[in-house]
């Protein structure tokens, strides 16, 4: 396998990690409360300040990674509170539309805070160097962000198939009214829902910087978009399906600009989202959830 292929794959793997991270906390709140919560890639952006922020402090890295987990369950908990569980049970357009609202609330608050001048975010300079592998090489920034969320992701899988606070979250999406009657915490349960998945969304922007080199008040617009792509690549809802989802997106997107004449590179979204019509078009409830049904 020739250098140039290799990286490819590994920039693809490493940006399908990032879709995934995001993806897997649309699908969670999906799952459990039945609404695409179109606040949640800006908590990309919230990762992304947070990091920046604690190293321009001189904060040591894994603290800072501490940090933005911290900052993303705070600020997802807060939307929760304060604006859905008001609505629950309410109409699902009235919760697409407060999902929006809340966006755009987000983005323009660090617009008129921020400024909109993109602030330089760099891993430390032992984060760019190469790393062997056999005859070809990847970047160490790469391989972390590759090994970090599989890492993250492990961890989710045992919380939500090894605990009992799993187990609740799957009694809740499985059917809240009954969950609620069989003496589940609903609430409890939800906002730790929303905790968990705002926490990995942050942890994603934080990536997200020390890859690209560069973070702005809308970061999180264009990655949030994408990852409800991979979400109905996968199946929202489903917790494996928007991991899988993201890798697939990830490594689609960027092979199409690597391997394709440089003419296309500029397509790029339009293949993203092409590919989100075709998925529609012929298996609605993605490609590795067999039916959905509406919640009783």
């Amino acid at each position: 396998m020739s250098q140039y292929v290799f990286q490819q794959l590994v920039n693809g793997l490493a940006l399908g990690s990032l879709y995934a991270l995001v993806a897997i906390g649309f699908s969670m709140i999906y799952g459990i409360v039945r609404l695409i919560n179109f606040a949640h890639g800006d908590l990309v952006m919230i990762g992304a300040f947070s990091a920046l922020a604690m190293v321009a402090l001189g904060v040591p890295w894994p603290l800072t990674l501490l940090f933005v987990v911290v900052v993303g369950a705070v600020a997802g908990m807060t939307i929760e509170t304060v604006v859905f569980r008001t609505m629950r049970g309410a109409p699902q357009a009235t919760g697409f539309i407060a999902t929006l609202a809340v966006s755009i609330a987000i983005q323009n608050s660090a617009l008129m805070i921020l400024t909109g001048q993109p602030r330089n975010f760099l891993f430390p300079a032992a984060m760019r160097q190469r790393i062997p592998i056999g005859t070809v090489s990847a970047s160490l920034t790469d391989i972390v962000i590759i090994g970090l969320t599989i890492v993250l992701i492990a961890v989710l899988f045992l919380i939500v198939y090894r605990t009992r606070l799993g187990t609740a979250m799957r009694a809740t999406a499985e059917n809240l009214t009954a969950a609620r009657l069989m003496g589940v915490a609903v609430n409890r349960t939800i906002l730790a829902a929303f905790a968990i998945g705002s926490a990995l969304a942050a942890v994603a922007g934080l990536l997200w910087g020390g890859k690209f080199g560069q973070i702005d008040p809308l970061l999180g617009f264009v990655p949030g978009l994408k990852a409800f792509v991979a979400c109905v690549i996968g199946g929202v809802g489903s917790i494996g399906g928007a991991m899988l989802g993201g890798y697939i997106l990830g490594l689609a997107e960027v092979l199409f600009v690597g391997l394709l004449p440089p003419v296309f590179a500029g397509y790029r979204d339009t293949f993203v989202f092409s590919l989100l019509i075709l998925i529609l078009l012929i298996k609605p409830s993605g490609l590795f959830v067999r039916h959905v049904e509406d919640r009783a």
